[in-house]
C-alpha cells in the first residue's frame, strides 16, 4: 500500500502541474477573445482562426482540467446525501464509482477517440471554415483529456482504498487554498457578527440612556 500511495502522490503532483498550466489557458482565451472583438468592432477586421482558437483553448481547459478538478474533490456532489454519510461510507461509494464507472469510461473513450485523432493527423484535416485551423490538435485533446482523468482516477481510487483500510488519514487530497479561503470567510463572518453585536449593544445603550434622560426630566 505504501508503494501505491507514493504512486498516488506522483500522479497528484502531475495533475497539479497540469492544472496550473491550464489556468493560464483561460487568460489566453480571454485575451484572444477581447482582441478579436476589438479588431472586428474598431477596424472591421477578423478571422475564423481567432474564433476557433478560442474554443480550442476552452476545450483544452475543459478536457485537461478534469484531472485537477478530481484531485481537488471539486466535482459536483449531491451534498444533502453525502453530507449525512460517514467518511468511510463516502470513500466506499467513491471507490465503487471510480472502479465501475469512471475508469472503464475513460478507457472506452480513449479507445474510441484515438482513431479519430489519428485520421485527422494522417490526412492533415483542416477546418471547413475559411481561414480556419488544422483539426488534429483539438481532436487530440479528447484522448489526452480522458488519459489525464484516468490516471487521476487511479490515484483517487488508491487514496479511497487506503483510507478504508486505515492506511491514510483522509480519503482525498486536502486543498490548502480551499481551506485558507474557508478560514478567511469564517473569520470575516465572525468579524461581521461581532460588529453587528457591538452596534446592537450601542443602540440598546443609547435607547436606555435616552429613556433615563426622559425619566429624569419628568421627575
Amino acid at each position: 500500500m505504501t508503494a501505491l500511495l507514493r504512486l498516488s502522490k506522483l500522479i497528484d503532483a502531475f495533475s497539479e502541474g497540469v492544472g496550473k498550466v491550464v489556468m493560464w489557458l483561460i487568460l489566453a482565451a480571454v485575451v484572444i477573445s477581447a482582441g478579436n472583438a476589438i479588431m472586428r468592432k474598431a477596424f472591421d477586421m477578423g478571422s475564423n482562426a481567432y474564433l476557433e482558437i478560442q474554443w480550442y483553448l476552452f476545450s483544452a481547459v475543459f478536457m485537461l482540467g478534469s484531472g485537477y478538478v478530481l484531485l481537488r474533490n471539486a466535482h459536483v456532489r449531491i451534498d444533502f446525501i453525502s453530507g449525512k454519510l460517514s467518511k468511510r461510507t463516502n470513500a466506499i461509494i467513491d471507490a465503487a464509482g471510480l472502479a465501475i464507472f469512471v475508469i472503464p469510461l475513460c478507457l472506452i473513450l480513449i479507445n474510441l477517440s484515438w482513431p479519430v485523432f489519428h485520421r485527422a493527423w494522417v490526412s492533415g484535416e483542416m477546418s471547413q471554415n475559411a481561414g480556419g485551423l488544422i483539426r488534429w490538435p483539438v481532436q487530440l485533446l479528447i484522448p489526452l483529456g480522458f488519459a489525464v482523468l484516468l490516471v487521476q482516477s487511479v490515484s483517487e481510487l488508491i487514496k479511497r482504498i487506503a483510507f478504508v483500510r486505515g492506511a491514510a488519514d483522509e480519503p482525498f487530497s486536502k486543498d490548502p487554498f480551499t481551506k485558507a479561503a474557508e478560514a478567511e470567510m469564517a473569520a470575516e463572518l465572525e468579524a461581521k457578527a461581532a460588529a453587528a453585536t457591538a452596534k446592537a449593544a450601542a443602540a440598546a445603550a443609547a435607547v436606555k440612556a435616552a429613556h433615563q434622560h426622559e425619566t429624569a426630566k419628568g421627575a
